[in-house]
């Protein structure tokens, strides 16, 4: 329980000392008729959170954006996945399709993003595939990775068994990779929040995202409303994040990475 306590009050301490900065900047550093430029956090709040229809602006933006970096992850996750497991199962296969993943890594997002607009419209669709291929090359990276790094006595268990690829790929190779590809997933997850961000920016058009009004608010000098949305957004990519954590926790809880240090802090001495 102490130590729990303890995990929780590091991250309030620092959650508070930042509010009290945020005052002491607006309040005290910044002169009052320029004060637009960092809004109190109380006004944020009164503004933003606590005006019906601002909030209802707000979660529409968030729910759209939200749908979309789910959406892209959740083809991301599939796609990349399976490259993976197409790769390891033979060394030319990784070499003939490893490299144009890295291309797409490497390729700044920006110069493809008027392509897919030009391409597929300026909706839902391209909003998505801006996700993917900001998402898809952290889950190939780490799930190859996992899947190449089974124990060789491992490998030469299942031969001696007579187990074929698929057995070996279902039985050993994935859960000894799901670690790895939980990080992938962890990554990605953020990736793909900022994915969604980056589509509202270009694809000004259609129902507005998180993004959009991002990009809508400081036109308009609605401050306030602009740090509100960035908070949103920020919040949402901490959410997937911890899911993704949650859910790599629970899912290999066996696997000797989450096993406890004895000489990490708080371990067994």
């Amino acid at each position: 329980m102490n130590r729990r306590l303890k995990d929780l009050l590091a991250p309030v301490a620092v959650f508070v000392f930042a509010i009290l900065v945020w005052y002491l900047i607006s309040l005290v550093v910044i002169d009052e008729g320029r004060r637009f430029l960092l809004p109190t956090p109380d006004a944020v709040v009164r503004v933003a959170f606590l005006d019906p229809v601002s909030l209802q602006e707000l979660m529409a933006g968030l729910g759209l954006s939200a749908r979309v970096a789910l959406t892209g992850l959740a083809l991301a996750t599939v796609i990349g996945l399976g490259l993976a497991m197409l790769m390891s199962q033979a060394r030319w296969l990784e070499k003939s399709l490893y490299p144009y993943a890295v291309v797409l890594q490497t390729v700044p997002i920006l110069a493809l993003v008027p392509l897919f607009g030009y391409w597929f419209g300026f909706g839902f669709e391209s909003r998505v595939l801006t996700c993917v291929l900001i998402a898809l090359f952290p889950i190939v990276a780490n799930s190859l990775f996992g899947l190449r790094s089974v124990d060789p006595g491992l490998h030469q268990l299942f031969s001696l068994h007579g187990a074929d690829r698929l057995t070996r790929l279902l039985k050993l190779q994935l859960p000894a990779a799901l670690p790895a590809i939980f990080t992938g997933l962890r990554i990605s997850a953020g990736a793909a929040v900022i994915g969604a961000v980056v589509g509202d920016f270009f694809f000004q058009q259609g129902d507005p995202g998180i993004g959009q009004l991002i990009y809508t608010y400081p036109r308009r000098l609605q401050s306030e409303m602009l740090f509100a949305a960035v908070i949103l957004a920020s919040i949402f990519g901490l959410a997937v994040f911890w899911l993704f954590g949650l859910a790599s926790r629970r899912v290999t809880a066996w696997h000797a990475s989450h096993e406890p240090n004895p000489l990490s802090p708080g371990g067994d001495k």
